[in-house]
């Protein structure tokens, strides 16, 4: 087999592997929104994440991050607003621009619904065979940061609650 094949054969491994836990991950997800007794989507709380991770954002930016059209974003929005989990601010720059930020209520549903993933994800991860877990941290880096997603842990707990 060529260089080239051989690449793109591991490239679709690797692919189909992530997709694999992908589903695994989305379920843990659901699981933890549902557990918390939250009547938001699964791309709702993506989006309160998103402002979590990031901070207040315009709506545009905010929908680049989500990979969805500003018209989709708004929706969502929206909805947030109507629940307390949003709110729309001036903007500090200027006063034409409105931001989006989370509201206590928000970052306190992303908080909860992260303690419940990340001890459902622990548990899993326990399961694995010690020299699964060899590596895993650095490979599972290595693709949130080739997708621009910032890292998760306790040093951004709270930082925009």
């Amino acid at each position: 087999m060529s260089r080239s094949a051989t690449d793109a054969a591991d490239v679709d491994a690797v692919t189909d592997a992530v997709l694999t836990a992908s589903r695994l991950l989305v379920g843990v997800s659901v699981r933890s929104i549902a557990a918390a007794g939250d009547t938001i989507t699964l791309p709702q709380f993506r989006l309160l994440v998103v402002l979590h991770t990031r901070g207040p954002l315009k709506h545009a930016a905010l929908a680049e991050h989500l990979g969805v059209t500003p018209s989709t974003a708004s929706r969502m929005v929206d909805r947030l607003v109507t629940v307390g989990m949003v709110e729309r601010l001036s903007s500090p720059n200027s006063r034409r621009e409105i931001v989006l930020e989370l509201t206590r209520e928000g970052a306190s549903i992303v908080r909860r619904v992260t303690a419940r993933r990340r001890k459902e994800i622990a548990k899993i991860v326990a399961r694995m065979p010690d020299r699964a877990r060899r590596g895993l941290v650095e490979v599972l880096t290595a693709f949130a940061e080739a997708g621009d997603e910032p890292p998760a842990g306790p040093s951004l707990e709270g930082i925009w609650a």
